[in-house]
């Protein structure tokens, strides 16, 4: 079955292009427009999707607004921000109203798309170009005066203590499976945790990975 999808930004020629450029994925079909958040939470409640892909900036009701509407009102299909703003407040805003990913209009189709499958499949995705957003957020302002404890924003984006650990166990060179039989977790698990915290670092490898972690103290 093919991921529905409903599409919702102000302007029909951005609609337009989202559409043609999904046209040829044979698993994705998209089954619904909406012009404003007003109308999101309309056309969302009758055709029921399994992923919104939601503009910020609309006319009546905002996207951050729309998503906030379906949470209170008891609907939690994904949502993916698709915005042309890489501003903090915008991000932030964005991940606390309940959003499952947030995308910049200039992506790469395979990003796009990327994005689209990663949040299909229960996880969250954000645009490496806002990975030092995120970082401020995994780390807490650690070392700038303001205590440790200082809540996160979003759990989604922290490093938990379980992806400490597997952090600390992937410089020994351990296979994912070494690392899972260790920890007493599946090999799955193990790869859904690294790829989780590659995505929330904006690295693509693991040396990336383990450089990037020792930069930031977390191993």
């Amino acid at each position: 079955m093919p991921i529905k999808i409903v599409l919702v930004d102000d302007h029909a020629l951005v609609r337009d292009g989202i559409k043609s450029l999904l046209e040829d994925e044979t698993d994705l079909l998209v089954t619904g427009e909406a012009s404003d958040g007003e109308e999101a939470l309309e056309v969302v409640a009758l055709l029921k999707p399994d992923l919104i892909i939601m503009d910020i900036r609309m006319p009546r009701l905002d996207g951050i607004a729309a998503v906030r509407a379906l949470k209170s009102r008891g609907n939690n299909t994904p949502c993916l921000m698709l915005s042309m703003h890489d501003s903090e407040e915008y991000v932030l805003q964005s991940i606390k109203a309940g959003a499952h990913g947030y995308l910049l209009k200039d992506a790469s189709r395979d990003e796009f798309l990327k994005a689209i499958h990663t949040i299909d499949g229960g996880e969250r995705y954000f645009s490496g170009d806002l990975s030092h957003i995120l970082l401020r957020q995994i780390i807490g302002n650690k070392g700038g005066g303001t205590t440790e404890t200082t809540a996160s924003p979003t759990p989604q984006v922290n490093v938990t203590r379980r992806q400490q650990e597997i952090l600390k166990l992937i410089p020994a060179g351990y296979t994912n499976q070494e690392i899972a039989d260790q920890l007493g977790l599946s090999r799955r698990t193990v790869e859904t945790h690294r790829y989780k915290m590659m995505d929330a670092l904006g690295v693509n490898n693991k040396a990336d990975l383990i450089r990037k972690a020792k930069g930031m103290g977390l191993i």
